[in-house]
This record gives structure tokens, sequence and C-alpha cells, in this order.
């Protein structure tokens, strides 16, 4: 975790595919091994405490809002997020993306 990106700590929320995550956890390592004991596949997301995914991208650098759709109440609560998720498949770890933050999401 980085302390300037995530002032008031961060959270992992794995998300398996459906509607709402399936388990919120305070360390990457507890979520990795719940994960891993479970067989899992999906996203285990990094979130910080206390912000918006999309107002914590923007003032991180990860994302940029570039047209007026970027601004809308709809775009702002779809937005996922700009940290750090790492992706699985039957409880094994694939690999990790970290946006570059050079504002190119959509």
């Amino acid at each position: 975790m980085n302390e300037d990106e995530f002032p008031d700590g961060s959270i992992y929320v794995f998300n398996g595919g459906g509607n709402f995550p399936s388990g919120i956890f305070s360390s990457p390592e507890k979520a990795e091994e719940w994960i891993s004991a479970n067989g899992l596949t999906g996203i285990l997301t990094e979130y910080a405490v206390d912000f918006g995914a999309y107002d914590w991208s923007i003032r991180n650098g990860h994302f940029r809002p570039s047209k007026p759709k970027h601004e809308t109440a709809d775009f702002i609560g779809r937005f996922g997020s700009g940290s750090q998720h790492n992706h699985y498949e039957n409880g094994n770890h694939l690999h990790d993306v970290k946006w570059p933050g050079d504002g190119t999401q959509t």
C-alpha cells in the first residue's frame, strides 16, 4: 500500500462476477488465502477508504476526464477503480494490472 495514494488506508474487494463483491479484506494476503482455499475465479481490487473510486483515480493521476460523459452521475457511479487489481482463475493468481495513469479509460 502506498501511503501517499491511500492516506486513510485501503481495503481489498474480491468480485467473482456477480453484481456484488463476494469478499472484503484488510490485506491482500488474507484475500489471496481465501481465494486460493475456495478455488475462486475473479478480480481482487484495492480501494481507498473514504474516497469514491472516481475521485481517487483523478486525485492520483490514474484518470483524467476528457469527455462530457466522464462527469455524469452514471459514469461516476459505474467507475470501477484506477487502482491495482489482480486476476485469479481457479484460485491461482494470474497477473496484476496497474493503470499507467495516462487517463485513457473511456
